[in-house]
């Protein structure tokens, strides 16, 4: 599976970029504002465009102009990171005034700097009035960096749809695979063919959690003995040795798995400019083409908020989830049983996710991780048929009126979409489906169903009162 596709906003500062990002990421995520330099650092954003899905990397200002010279020269060199980085890349200029030196500057960058192979599109932003967009665009050419010239307003909407066409069309070029259909455009042909090159191909695992929790360790254990000796993961005490996604192959009982060993995510107020940085984007894009996330913990440190956030982000993401409580070798009895209570405790948001307490230094209990990983793997390729899942709902609903005095209001249940499983609930008015009921649906599922280990997801449509 290719690596999920990276864009870049690049540009002096205060022409635009941030209000160019919300809108293509279609929430106020950026800060705006008219002082130039408000970005210091890259924002990261998924976006869900109709043909293709990519990060979108917001930049601090290049070339000058910042406000705040303090932290001008560490803007630049981040907006240079990001420039290395990415797949395609947005030049953004101001389409109101006259091109600058700075403008100029960006575009020596981006021509010495920028992969080769990499397209750019250059963005006049703030073209609200046509007739003065028509005088404007000549001029930008002057750059000489593309051919693929654009002017838009992000504040008004205009042009940007030209932008998302242009972007899918250029990351097909350099296939990238475009964005799932939604299941209404799938015809059950292509569905089942998607279906069976997921259940065919090796499961990609994604191994995360914060720095030094042993993340490398894991997958060195993980290996045969002669693999260790020819490729071992690079392991030190010093948080952040691995700054990069790296995959590797491993085989157990005659298949394939394919391990994405990543950097440690810290809190963002922690991450520090430059590499790091860049080893979220790497996590997140590994969270992106993951089957399974691993999430490792520290057995001799306490669960922390970050820990949490990062099942959420995987959660997110629609992957399968296995915890995995690392160096409990270091722990005595009495120590390993209140742990258990307290990642119970911890993680009572996804309790469905398998635990894994095991040591990669003694390997006690590692060998069963793959036993886990195929079973999660499984499960979220598991469907239930339209039939059985209306029987069953049916009884559901009776049961639910005894406890509560109410029926399950609605009207019928389909399951969609697999990996991970999404059900469908039509419903007259879905504003009185609260979300308690959703709840009580999904325990009383998963109590039937071997769903342990994927998130499920319900959508809730409408459907107009029948005759």
């Amino acid at each position: 599976m290719a690596k999920f596709p990276v864009v870049a906003i690049i540009g002096r500062p205060n022409v635009g970029k941030s209000t160019l990002f919300n809108r293509l990421v279609g929430k106020r995520q950026a800060i705006v504002s008219e002082i130039p330099g408000t970005t210091r650092d890259q924002i990261m954003a998924h976006v869900d465009a109709p043909e293709m899905s990519y990060l979108l990397v917001d930049t601090g200002g290049m070339g000058g102009g910042s406000l705040d010279k303090d932290f001008e020269d560490d803007v630049h060199a981040q907006s240079l990171l990001a420039l290395e980085h990415a797949d395609l890349i947005l030049f953004v200029v101001n389409g109101r005034e006259e091109i600058t030196a700075s403008d100029y500057a960006v575009a020596e960058v981006l021509r010495q700097k920028r992969k080769k192979h990499v397209p750019v599109l250059l963005l006049i932003a703030k073209c609200d009035d046509a007739e003065k967009t028509e005088e404007a665009i000549p001029r930008f050419y002057e750059l000489g960096i593309t051919d693929d010239v654009f002017p838009v307003s992000a504040a008004h909407n205009l042009g940007l749809e030209e932008v998302q066409d242009a972007i899918s069309l250029h990351l097909t070029k350099m296939h990238f695979g475009p964005r799932k259909k939604k299941e209404e455009d799938v015809s059950e042909e292509e569905e089942g063919e998607w279906e069976k090159k997921r259940a065919a191909a090796a499961p990609r695992i994604a191994i995360v959690g914060r720095p030094n929790v042993g993340k490398s360790s894991i997958v060195n254990a993980l290996m045969s003995a002669e693999q260790r000796s020819t490729a071992p993961r690079l392991i030190s005490p010093v948080p952040g040795t691995t700054r990069d996604a790296t995959d590797t192959v491993i085989r157990s009982h005659g298949k394939e798995y394919v391990f994405i060993d990543t950097a440690g995510l810290r809190k963002q107020a922690r991450v520090e400019r430059g590499l790091e940085l860049f080893s979220v984007l790497r996590t997140l894009q590994a969270l992106e083409s993951a089957d399974v996330t691993i999430l490792v913990l520290d057995a001799t440190e306490e669960i922390g908020r970050q820990d949490k956030h990062i099942a959420g982000l995987a959660i997110e993401q629609g992957t399968g989830l296995i915890l995995v409580v690392n160096k409990m070798d270091m722990l005595d009895t009495e120590a390993k049983e209140k742990l258990r209570k307290h990642v119970a405790h911890s993680f009572a948001f996804c309790r469905w996710a398998p635990v894994l307490f095991t040591s990669a230094k003694t390997r006690d209990e590692l060998p069963h991780l793959f036993t886990l990983i195929q079973a999660v793997s499984d499960n979220r390729g598991r469907r239930i048929t339209t039939n059985v899942l209306n029987r069953l709902f049916q009884d559901l609903s009776q049961k639910h009126q005894s406890v509560s005095g109410g029926k399950l209001p609605f009207k019928y249940v389909t399951q969609v979409s697999v990996y991970p499983p999404t059900f469908a609930i039509f419903i007259k008015d879905p504003r009185r489906l609260h979300f308690s009921a959703l709840r009580f649906m999904e325990r009383k599922l998963r109590e039937l169903y071997p769903f342990d280990g994927t998130p499920v997801r319900w959508l809730k449509k409408s459907r107009a009162k029948e005759d």
